[in-house]
C-alpha cells in the first residue's frame, strides 16, 4: 500500500489536490520543488533499484532524490493513489545527442476527462509543467521557459524549450527552441523501465557513468550542481562557481538540495 500521507507531507502539501489539470500542476510542482533530482548511488556503485517500495524507501523515508526512473515510479504510484488515470511512457533525450539516443528517459501519462496529458517529475535538466497531449501546445514554466509539444512523424511527440540557459543543467543553452526528449504512447511494462533504468545506471554512454549531478527546480529559478560545478538562478539573481573542498560540497548538497551525505560518502564521489 502507497504512504499517500507521508508522501504528501514529503512533498509539502497539506491536502489531496483535485482530481483534474490544477491538481496535477499543483502535485508534480510540489513533488519537484521538495524532492531533487540526482545520481549519488549511481557514482557511489551501489546502483538505483526503481521497485516502488525502494524508491519510497529512498525519496520519501531517507529523504534522498533520484533520476527520472526512481521519480516518475513515485510520482505515479502517487497518482494512481489519489485516483488519477496514469501510466509510464519511455522517452529519448535529445539534449547533446550526437545520434539516435536510446529509451533513457521515463515519463508519465495522465488522462483526465479523456485528455491525455505528459507530466514528468523526473526530468533533471529544467523545469517541464504538465501539457496537454495535443499537437502545438505550449506551456510556461515558472522560470519563464517556453515549452512545446509537437507530433512529429518519426518521434512520435516531441517537447521543445525555448527559455533562459542558466535555468537549466547547463545542456541545451543555445538560442531558440532546443529538443528535449521525443516519446511515442506505446504501452511500457516493468521489464522495459528496469531495461532503461539498466542502461542509465551501466552504460558509458550514459551521462550518470559520466557525471555526478544534482538540481532542483526554484520557485522562479533551477540550481544545479555537476560534478564541482555549482548554479544557481532565482528569479533575476543568479551565482555560480567552483567547489574544490567537499566539506564545502557536502554543506551545498544539505542546505541547496536536502540531501545528507557523510564524508566518507562525498569522498567516495571521487571529485576531489
Amino acid at each position: 500500500m502507497f504512504d499517500l500521507e507521508t508522501y504528501l507531507r514529503r512533498i509539502h502539501l497539506p491536502a489531496r489536490v483535485t482530481l483534474d489539470a490544477a491538481g496535477l500542476q499543483r502535485l508534480q510542482r510540489a513533488h519537484r520543488l521538495s524532492i531533487p533530482f540526482e545520481n549519488l548511488d549511481v557514482a557511489l556503485g551501489r546502483g538505483v533499484a526503481i521497485d516502488s517500495a525502494s524508491v519510497f524507501a529512498k525519496l520519501v523515508t531517507a529523504k534522498r532524490g533520484g533520476f527520472c526512473f526512481e521519480h516518475n515510479r513515485l510520482f505515479g504510484d502517487a497518482l494512481a493513489a489519489l485516483g488519477f488515470d496514469a501510466r509510464p511512457l519511455l522517452a529519448r533525450v535529445w539534449l547533446n545527442a550526437r545520434d539516435a539516443p536510446p529509451l533513457n528517459h521515463a515519463v508519465t501519462l495522465v488522462t483526465i476527462e479523456g485528455q491525455p496529458w505528459l507530466a514528468d517529475a523526473g526530468f533533471g535538466g529544467s523545469y517541464t509543467p504538465p501539457m496537454p497531449l495535443t499537437d502545438g501546445a505550449e506551456a510556461t514554466a515558472p522560470d519563464g521557459a517556453r515549452l512545446r509539444l509537437t507530433a512529429a512523424a518519426t518521434l512520435g511527440w516531441l517537447l521543445s524549450r525555448d527559455g533562459p540557459a542558466a535555468t537549466t543543467d547547463g545542456r541545451g543553452t543555445e538560442p531558440g527552441w532546443q529538443k528535449q526528449y521525443s516519446f511515442t504512447l506505446d504501452a511500457v511494462d516493468d521489464d522495459a523501465l528496469a531495461a532503461g533504468n539498466a542502461w542509465a545506471c551501466t552504460s558509458p554512454d550514459s551521462r550518470f557513468t559520466q557525471k555526478t549531478v544534482v538540481s532542483i527546480p526554484l520557485p522562479h529559478g533551477f540550481a544545479t550542481l555537476t560534478d564541482r560545478s555549482y548554479r544557481r538562478r532565482a528569479g533575476a539573481q543568479e551565482n555560480a562557481g567552483e567547489i574544490t573542498d567537499p566539506r564545502v560540497y557536502r554543506m551545498r548538497l544539505s542546505l541547496m538540495f536536502g540531501i545528507d551525505l557523510t564524508k566518507e560518502e562525498v569522498a567516495g564521489l571521487g571529485l576531489f
